[in-house]
């Protein structure tokens, strides 16, 4: 399921703030972006537009948005359902008209949230055959889990296999580590991206990436400790939106679910990965993330554990871990610090340099993501599933 953009047009801070909060919500991965910012990107998906003084300019707006974006869904939300009001609104450009009393309003919202999902089947039936990408967030239960190495080694993996547009972005405050990982020295930052997005075409934003020899696109993680930050968000939201229409496949390294945009990386990916160490703080750790992660709007659907270092004398057992956190462990990876550090110290990712079990493991990940069967293996066989667990 392809990200959709949102735009919300109102002079009434809560208003946008419980729309904002209901749109992240729904269980759809939606991107909320400030007005400012489409101009010279893609139109958005979806404009929801406050009309609940009545006045003329609202209609106005209405009557703009729909010049400007010809196929966005634009919802008017009136304070009640006049006849008249109801008209006005729809000869304006409005697609759907909802009535809204305020947030406690039960019934508005569950009308609001069926439009949504009408406006979401329109937009991918719509896209059919435009360029739309997959987004992947990956998130650690803790630091030093292997997060990015699990990231970095998927994004080279999909971009070797499926040879098609594949970008990672690195979406730590300071200590990023994506391009280190993968021996390159980018000229530009996440940060440049977000502090220039009034330039952002697709010319702008190629410049902005580095490639590197495998094929994938990195765009690397800024080096100031505060960014990006809370006030970021609607940049970075609309930034992922904009790289969407440019790339197949995004992967975000996204680090910490506190991190000040950590519900951009939630609500706009298609899959969540968690990875967790079989050890009771990660486990600990895992549980609240997930937890969190729903709070923010995503299902158990979208989201999936990745159960990483696990080794033959493992205490806990992968049974028990899933006991614990009520979620399947959707893969395991083995413990192989000696291949993990030399693939860091060189540059050089695993997936490109040897035949071990955790790059077979990676491969079996990554082909999942892209739905394409796993390779045959010399003499017709498939290798095993790391330790017979799947």
């Amino acid at each position: 399921m392809a990200q959709i953009s949102a735009v919300i047009a109102s002079t009434d801070y809560d208003f946008r703030v419980h729309i904002t909060r209901v749109l992240r919500t729904s269980g759809l991965p939606i991107s909320v972006v400030d007005e400012k910012h489409v101009t010279n990107g893609a139109a958005p998906d979806l404009a929801v537009v406050d009309i609940r003084n009545g006045t003329v300019s609202a209609l106005q707006v209405l009557e703009q948005f729909r010049t400007a974006w010809p196929s966005a869904a634009i919802f008017a939300i009136a304070s009640s359902a006049h006849p008249e009001q109801i008209l006005e609104a729809m000869r304006a450009g409005a697609n759907e008209f909802l009535a809204w009393s305020g947030p406690a309003d039960a019934k508005s919202h569950e009308s609001f949230l069926a439009a949504l999902r009408r406006a979401a089947e329109k937009s991918r039936a719509s896209r059919d055959g435009a360029r739309s990408g997959v987004t992947l967030s990956f998130f650690g239960s803790k630091g030093g889990t292997g997060t990015t190495t699990l990231a970095v080694n998927s994004a080279i993996e999909i971009a070797r296999v499926t040879k098609r547009p594949t970008l990672i972005v690195d979406l730590h405050q300071f200590i990023g580590e994506v391009a280190l990982f993968l021996g390159v020295r980018p000229r530009y930052t996440f940060i440049d991206a977000i502090d220039n997005l009034h330039r952002a075409d697709s010319e702008f934003l190629r410049e902005l990436v580095v490639k590197h020899k495998s094929g994938l696109d990195i765009l690397a993680g800024g080096d100031q400790v505060d960014r990006p930050g809370a006030a970021d968000v609607s940049a970075v939201e609309q930034l992922l939106q904009l790289f969407s229409r440019i790339y197949d496949f995004i992967i975000i390294d996204a680090g910490s679910i506190s991190c000040p945009c950590a519900e951009v990386a939630v609500c706009t990916a298609d899959t969540i990965y968690v990875v967790a160490n079989p050890d009771v703080a990660s486990i600990r750790n895992t549980h609240r993330v997930a937890d969190r992660i729903e709070q923010l709007g995503a299902g158990k659907d979208r989201l999936r554990i990745l159960l990483n270092r696990l080794g033959d004398d493992h205490q806990i057992a992968p049974k028990q871990i899933e006991t614990a956190l009520g979620h399947p462990i959707h893969m395991a990876f083995p413990s192989d610090y000696g291949t993990v550090s030399t693939a860091l110290n060189s540059g050089v990712p695993l997936t490109l340099t040897n035949h071990t079990e955790m790059a077979a493991q990676l491969s079996r990940l990554t082909r999942e993501i892209v739905q394409m069967p796993e390779q045959e293996q010399a003499g017709g066989k498939t290798k095993s599933h790391f330790l017979g667990l799947f």
